[in-house]
């Protein structure tokens, strides 16, 4: 594990997670810059439950998990084959000694924030997202970002080489950093030479593993909404994460006009994205979807077949077709069922029927059921609050610095 940058707060849960997704989709889609990345992601709250540690971490290579901390377990853990049989004598060792010392160094922190924007107590975050990218000529991108309470405090950007903050409160971080110390160079030193040479020692323990190749499967739909065509571009199953998916009107890629997702990871270590773009329905045949990867031997060019429309209009004009006759033949049958019953008693004989195909005993089953409802949704709630556990947790900061926050 590198030795770590100083420490304050980290940037916002979902523009941290998009971070860690790796090279976004989209403008500028040539795959030919970029290498390979490291990315660590850092999470403390204020009040832990279960589930949801004060404090977890999680280190990704080419967007894949492969080491983590959270203070519930209280180690730091491999998790991935190539890391467990990679990692040097006492490296598990160490990095729980920095990772629980970083413990308290969050905690502090997330006091002193909240004292500086003035909050009451109750559950304050404070996350981070530190990345260094290796480029195809040699060269490395990296920065910092830090947030609380799920808004941008402060980051850094080895590019720019400065401290840009978000609001007055950063900006007393800012001016600290960059005027009372030599925090710009620590900073640049770490992202440029200590990360970048940690992320080629991870690259040979995980090699056999980056260096597969699984290519999209791509498919291409479209529907018609207020006048206009919504074409989507949707990638499948594609590793590593690296893709460029444009959207193209004749020979020219239409970025601007284009919406991206992002690059999202599956649970078998592939990745999924989409692209959609806002066409008029008569210039259809005119836009094409290209997808360029690494598995594919030459970037594919992709179009909406209508025929796969049209088969798919077909298949609904049936279904609902068949639903109405069925709910006719349903009708015609109540209708009977109810005038043979008023032949027979006035109609209260064939009520009592329905009715009594739910003895008393199973609405007393159905309330457990209710209840089964309610228990089932707050697993869900806990099992979705481990899930973020299990995102959240890895790699985190070494020096002891929130003192500087103050």
């Amino acid at each position: 594990m590198p030795p770590d940058p100083p420490i304050s707060v980290s940037a916002p849960v979902l523009h941290s997670l998009g971070v860690l997704c790796g090279v976004s989709v989209g403008p500028g889609g040539s795959l030919g810059d970029f290498l390979h990345s490291l990315r660590y992601l850092q999470v403390s709250v204020s009040e832990p439950s279960p589930g949801v540690p004060q404090f977890m971490s999680i280190g990704f290579l080419d967007g894949i998990p492969f080491l983590r901390y959270d203070s519930e377990r209280g180690r730091m853990e491999p998790l991935t084959e190539w890391m467990k049989d990679g990692a040097e004598p006492g490296y598990w060792d160490s990095q729980t000694q920095i990772s629980k010392r970083n413990q308290h160094v969050d905690a502090w922190n997330l006091e002193t924030l909240r004292d500086r924007y003035n909050h009451s107590r109750g559950l304050h975050t404070w996350l981070r997202v530190s990345s260094c990218d290796l480029l195809s000529d040699g060269s490395v991108r990296g920065s910092d970002r830090f947030g609380y309470n799920g808004w941008d405090f402060i980051s850094f950007d080895l590019g720019s080489g400065r401290f840009v903050a978000a609001d007055g409160a950063a900006e007393i971080t800012r001016r600290r950093w960059e005027h009372e110390g030599n925090e710009v160079e620590r900073w640049t030193n770490y992202l440029k030479h200590t990360c970048p040479e940690w992320l080629q020692k991870y690259i040979v323990y995980g090699q056999k593993e980056l260096e597969r190749k699984e290519p999209p499967d791509v498919h291409v739909s479209g529907k018609e909404e207020h006048g206009m065509l919504i074409l989507f571009c949707r990638a499948y199953g594609f590793y590593p994460k690296t893709i460029a998916v444009n959207w193209m009107k004749g020979d020219e890629i239409w970025d601007q006009e284009t919406e991206w997702g992002g690059i999202v990871p599956n649970s078998d270590g592939t990745f999924h994205t989409w692209a959609r773009i806002e066409a008029l329905p008569e210039e259809r045949e005119q836009y094409r979807c290209r997808v360029e990867h690494p598995g594919m031997p030459e970037p594919g060019i992709f179009a909406w077949e209508l025929t796969s429309g049209g088969n798919l209009t077909v298949v609904v004009a049936v279904s609902v077709i068949a639903a109405i006759l069925i709910l006719i033949v349903l009708t015609g049958f109540i209708i009977w069922k109810l005038q043979s019953g008023n032949t027979r008693d006035g109609g209260r004989e064939g009520v009592q029927i329905h009715l009594g195909e739910i003895p008393e005993g199973d609405w007393g089953r159905m309330d457990r059921l209710g209840s089964g409802r309610d228990s089932g949704s707050e697993q869900w709630s806990r099992a979705g609050s481990d899930g973020i556990g299990e995102w959240d947790q890895g790699w985190i900061l070494k020096r002891d610095q929130l003192g500087w926050m103050e």
